[in-house]
């Protein structure tokens, strides 16, 4: 049985809690018994208690009636038998034959047991939460709710089996109250909710145990990938080269008083090993992006038919940092439009492509909204896009017949292959012009020969894992350029 830190999973698969349970009982079926499967979830999240916390000795367990409460009753036996002084809070009494046994082997084994209302968290090192794990069908509210904010208000640690009470599985999303976790033991298969927008906020560390079963040998419906930092495939840059075999980008952006926009954007991909890189800006912005960088090539674009030249040469484009909504932008936007040259979208390129019109894209092309602009894009607000990342991405992904990332916490990538989502980047990267680096990172490595679909999805990764690698070192808050310098080793990393 492996019991090992999520984020190291590069490219594991996460599963919907319909898939995890279909799994469990086809194990069930082959001839494994729930209860031993319940007995090494046990010791799993037990071996995770002790060495996340080696000095607690007080340990309540709060119980659900289904499997999830059977893992915690188990645990509370085991615990019990190495010296530890667990209690048992049952929210109601175990369904399954297999949670009732394993609520037996807890009494068995001298677990003291009490009704769910006795529980105070103010009388117990660490809590472990056996309450509904990946079977939350609908928001917490009423005493639940009231007995989560407690937990949360002590400060109480609190270790989640498989997933935080509260939390969608499926989604990731919170819609009632959520017991927040310290550390999340996952079970049997990884949850892909766990992974994505606001359940960053409560998952805290994340760690999996397979339970010693392999996972199902054809992903089911809605798994999606887990992408580690280091992006798979070549980095195409063969040793005898020179700067036209890697690629000319046209950065169209920076509309009056949005200059650092298109700047970061044009010299993220340069950084990403394009091989030259052209900045279409506005007139006032020229000599202060080559005062900051002198290696891009930058245009003062007044008009429309000042962009035709730089189109005619470019290999790829990125429309929208900083551009604007104004006659400027929208003149630019449709002149790109007409070119149909291979075109990442960002920013105010995705308002604009938002506005009423043709939804297909007849190009090719890659979109890269946050949740806002990914609910223009749906004609929905930005909380439906929140309350579930994963759809949406996939609607942008087929509604625009293109690659799509949702960015946020838990980066989501929707294209034909599937879904796919990013285990990098931290709250530190929350700052203005993050989305501006990773789109000129995209447009640089696409112009380079990689197919769409894996520049973006390389962009991700190396964005993710320069954003981590940076707020290691710099704290909590990050410039968008503080990730540039991460790129090149980064990039060598991938090359070599």
């Amino acid at each position: 049985m492996t019991c090992a830190p999520v984020p190291g999973m590069s490219d594991a698969l996460a599963y919907t809690a319909a898939a995890a349970q279909a799994h469990d009982r086809a194990l069930q079926a082959e001839g494994v018994p729930g209860l031993r499967l319940m007995r090494r979830a046990a010791e799993a999240a037990l071996a995770t208690l002790q060495g996340s916390w080696p000095d607690a000795r007080r340990v309540a367990v709060l119980a659900g009636p289904g499997h999830n409460g059977g893992d915690g009753a188990v645990l509370a036996g085991l615990a019990q038998g190495r010296g530890l002084r667990c209690m048992l809070f049952y929210l109601s009494p175990p369904k399954s034959a297999d949670a009732q046994r394993a609520q037996g082997f807890a009494a068995a084994a001298g677990v003291p047991q009490a009704p769910f209302e006795q529980f105070d968290p103010c009388e117990f090192d660490v809590v472990v939460d056996g309450l509904l794990g990946t079977g939350a069908a609908r928001p917490v509210g009423g005493a639940l709710a009231h007995c989560f904010e407690r937990v949360n208000a002590q400060g109480v640690p609190v270790l989640a089996l498989d997933l935080p009470s509260g939390l969608n599985a499926d989604t990731g999303a919170a819609p009632g109250a959520v017991l927040r976790a310290t550390v999340t033991q996952s079970l049997l298969l990884p949850k892909r909710g766990a992974f994505t927008g606001e359940a960053r906020n409560w998952v805290g560390t994340l760690t999996h145990a397979d339970l010693a079963c392999a996972p199902p040998a054809e992903p089911p419906e809605g798994t999606v990938t887990l992408l580690g930092p280091r992006p798979t495939g070549a980095l195409p840059r063969p040793a005898a080269a020179h700067k036209g075999i890697f690629g000319r980008v046209l950065v169209v952006a920076g509309g009056v008083g949005m200059g650092g926009a298109g700047l970061l954007a044009a010299e993220a991909a340069l950084r990403a090993g394009a091989g030259a890189v052209t900045l279409a800006t506005a007139p006032d912005h020229v000599a202060p992006a080559l005062a900051r960088c002198p290696e891009l090539m930058v245009r003062g674009v007044a008009h429309r038919r000042d962009l035709a030249p730089l189109l005619a040469r470019a290999d790829a484009v990125l429309l929208g940092p900083g551009l604007g909504l104004d006659g400027w932008a929208r003149q630019l936007f449709g002149a790109v439009l007409e070119a149909r040259l291979p075109t990442v979208f960002d920013a105010d390129g995705l308002t604009l492509l938002a506005e009423p019109g043709p939804r297909a894209l007849p190009f090719p092309a890659l979109l890269t909204p946050h949740p806002g602009e990914a609910g223009r894009l749906l004609g929905c607000p930005t909380a439906a896009v929140e309350s579930d990342r994963f759809a949406a991405a996939e609607a942008l992904a087929q509604g625009y017949g293109v690659p799509t990332v949702l960015k946020g916490a838990g980066a989501i990538i929707a294209s034909e292959a599937g879904l796919a989502v990013s285990l990098g980047g931290n709250s530190a990267m929350a700052t203005a012009g993050m989305g501006d680096g990773l789109a000129g990172l995209t447009v640089g490595l696409w112009a380079q020969g990689l197919a769409a679909e894996a520049a973006l999805t390389a962009a991700v990764q190396l964005h993710g894992e320069a954003g981590d690698r940076a707020a290691e070192h710099r704290g909590p808050s990050l410039l968008a350029r503080d990730l540039f310098d991460e790129f090149g080793p980064l990039l060598k990393a991938w090359a070599s």
